[in-house]
């Protein structure tokens, strides 16, 4: 048996895909607005708040806030979902970060036990 915590947590941000190949949404090549909606999945070892989820949702915006904040929104660039999960789940040892662009259309990156 396994448990973990969820946090989920949303921010406002600016991404684009400079490289995107496909003529029907070009679009996406230049700077875009998405709330991202961030879910983060934490394995805990005791059911007493191993991790205390409310710290840890607040641990985590104030690391994407001080990466990522211009004091305008937070600027992504050319990260997409995969990767801005792919970085909170290594940075926080997650066993499963999903993305989404305003709760719609996303990616869920998980850590598999070898």
């Amino acid at each position: 048996m396994k448990t973990t915590i969820v946090c989920r947590l949303q921010v406002e941000g600016i991404h684009q895909w400079s490289n995107c190949p496909f003529e029907d949404v070009k679009f996406l090549k230049d700077p875009h607005r998405h709330i991202f909606h961030i879910e983060c999945e934490k394995e805990v070892h005791h059911d007493d708040r191993d991790v205390e989820f409310i710290r840890f949702k607040r641990e985590i915006t104030k690391y994407l806030v001080d990466k990522y904040d211009d004091g305008e929104c937070l600027k992504f660039n050319n990260m997409s979902c995969e990767m801005i999960a792919k970085e909170l789940l290594t940075k926080y040892d997650l066993i499963k970060c999903s993305v989404f662009e305003d709760n719609e259309n996303g990616a869920s990156i998980y850590q598999y036990e070898v």
